[in-house]
């Protein structure tokens, strides 16, 4: 495990319990399960939707890309500002907005996975 991971744990120890995986060359970071956040790119990244997004755009965040087939592919996932890191009350703040964008995303794809065929679009 790298330092910057173990760092992780630490710094989201006000957010509760988290575990990490590595995945493709970066590390998923979980609390129940639930991926929350991803460390890739020397950059930690967290889950974002409609209901959060603002908050990154307001401190100029970025969103994860990654070239797939020549192309660009955008993520949910936004990069988080630098000073989360060095505040546990923010990171918690931080961790739990992202946590329940993940939460959102996978009720919608449970919904989706029990929706009638003809409903499945």
């Amino acid at each position: 495990m790298s330092d910057f991971i173990e760092f992780l744990h630490e710094v989201f120890a006000g957010f509760g319990d988290i575990t990490t995986r590595r995945m493709f060359g970066a590390h998923g970071i979980y609390r129940n399960g639930l991926m929350f956040g991803l460390y890739a790119q020397g950059r930690l990244y967290l889950k974002t939707d409609t209901l959060n997004r603002q908050q990154f755009t307001d401190q100029q965040c970025e969103a994860f890309t990654f070239v797939q087939r020549g192309k660009p592919v955008k993520l949910s996932y936004w990069s988080a500002p630098e000073f989360i890191l060095d505040d546990r009350e923010l990171a918690a703040a931080w961790a739990h907005r992202a946590y329940d964008a993940a939460m959102r995303a996978q009720e919608a794809k449970d919904r989706l996975a029990n929706a009638p065929p003809w409903r499945k679009t």
